[in-house]
C-alpha cells in the first residue's frame, strides 16, 4: 500500500475547502439577497426586473435572489409630518426651533405682510402610487403646501386670518391639497393642516396687540351683556306671564262671584214675588245672623222683652256679669 504523506493529504483537503467556503459564500448571498422583513407598519412593493409584481405585508417575506426582485419598504401606518416656517432642531421637554421666514412671510389680501407657520400631516394610502408615480414626492408635498396656504392667506384680511378665518384656512387647505395629490397620483391622504403661530411683522406688533385687546375686550363685553340678558329677561317674562295668570284668574273668580249674586237675587226676587212678607222677614234674619255671628257677648231680645230669640247660641262659659246690649 502506498504511504499517504501529510504534504499529500493538505493537497487533497485544498480544492475541497475552496468549494465548500465558495458554496457557503453564494448560499449566504443567495439567503440575503431572497430574504426580507416587513415591519408592522410597512408595506413592502416588489419588482421583477423593474416591472412592479406585488405588494406584500408584514413579516418574513421571500423573492428571487441576486437582484431580479427589488423590495421598496413603505411607511403606510404611521401619521407623518411637514413643517413650513420653522424647523424642530430638538424635540422633547426643552424643544429648539428656527424659523425658516422665506417659507412663513405672506402677503394678505388686505396688503398687509403676515408670518404664518404650519404643519401639514399626512399619511402614505397607495404605496405603490408613493413608489412609482412621483421623482420629488417630499418636494412635491411642500410646494404644493405652500401653495395653498398662500393662496388662502391671500385671499383674507390680516385681522380674519388672525381670528375667525383660522379654522376655516385649515379644512380648506386640507381639502385642496388633497384633490391636488389625488390628480398627481402621489398615493397620500392629508389628515390635517394646523396653523401654528400667526403674527404680524415685527415694526406693527404692538398696534396688533392693541387691536387684539380691544377686541377681546369687546367680545368680553357683548358676552357679558348676553349674560345678563339672559338673566333678566326670562325673569321679566315669567314675572309678567304670572301677573297675567293672577288678573285671569281674578277676573274669572269676579265674573263667578257677579254671576253667583246675579242668579241668588233672581232666586230671591222669585220667592219674595210668592210670599213678599216672609221673604222680607227670613232676609232680615240672615242679616242679623251675618252681623252677629262672630259676637259672643250680644244678647238679642225682642222689643217688648219677653222672650229671647233663637238667633244664635250664647256663650255660657263667659263671665255672667258681663253687660249686655239690647237690639231696639
Amino acid at each position: 500500500m502506498q504511504n499517504v504523506t501529510p504534504s499529500k493529504l493538505i493537497g487533497f483537503f485544498k480544492p475541497l475547502t475552496i468549494i465548500l467556503i465558495a458554496v457557503g459564500i453564494v448560499l449566504v448571498i443567495f439567503l440575503g439577497t431572497s430574504m426580507y422583513i416587513v415591519d408592522q407598519t410597512e408595506e413592502a412593493v416588489v419588482t421583477r426586473f423593474g416591472r412592479y409584481r406585488q405588494t406584500t405585508g408584514p413579516g418574513l417575506q421571500f423573492k428571487l435572489p441576486f437582484g431580479i426582485d427589488k423590495q421598496y419598504v413603505v411607511n403606510v401606518k404611521s401619521v407623518q409630518t411637514e413643517q413650513f416656517g420653522f424647523r424642530t432642531l430638538q424635540s422633547g421637554i426643552a424643544s429648539t426651533y428656527a424659523n425658516q421666514t422665506n417659507e412663513s412671510t405672506m402677503l394678505t389680501g388686505d396688503l398687509n405682510i403676515v408670518d404664518v407657520e404650519w404643519i401639514i400631516q399626512y399619511r402614505v394610502v397607495d404605496p405603490v402610487a408613493w413608489t412609482f408615480n412621483v421623482m420629488e414626492r417630499t418636494a412635491t408635498i411642500r410646494d404644493v403646501s405652500r401653495s395653498a396656504i398662500n393662496m388662502l392667506v391671500g385671499d383674507r384680511t390680516i385681522m380674519d386670518i388672525m381670528g375667525p378665518e383660522r379654522s376655516a384656512i385649515e379644512a380648506a387647505g386640507t381639502e385642496f391639497m388633497n384633490e391636488t395629490f389625488r390628480s398627481y397620483g402621489l398615493g397620500i391622504d392629508v389628515i390635517a393642516v394646523k396653523l401654528q403661530n400667526i403674527d404680524p411683522p415685527a415694526g406693527v406688533q404692538e398696534a396688533f396687540d392693541d387691536v387684539n385687546k380691544a377686541e377681546q375686550d369687546m367680545n368680553r363685553l357683548i358676552n357679558e351683556g348676553q349674560q345678563a340678558y339672559n338673566a333678566e329677561i326670562p325673569r321679566a317674562k315669567g314675572e309678567a306671564e304670572r301677573l297675567i295668570q293672577v288678573s285671569q284668574g281674578y277676573a274669572t273668580e269676579r265674573v263667578n262671584r257677579a254671576k253667583g249674586d246675579v242668579a241668588r237675587f233672581n232666586s230671591v226676587y222669585e220667592e219674595y214675588r210668592k210670599a213678599p212678607e216672609l221673604t222680607r222677614q227670613r232676609l232680615y234674619y240672615e242679616m242679623i245672623e251675618e252681623v252677629f255671628k262672630d259676637d259672643k257677648e250680644t244678647v238679642i231680645i225682642d222689643r217688648t222683652f219677653n222672650n229671647f230669640l233663637p238667633l244664635k247660641n250664647l256663650d255660657t262659659s263667659r263671665n255672667s256679669g258681663a253687660a249686655s246690649q239690647e237690639v231696639r
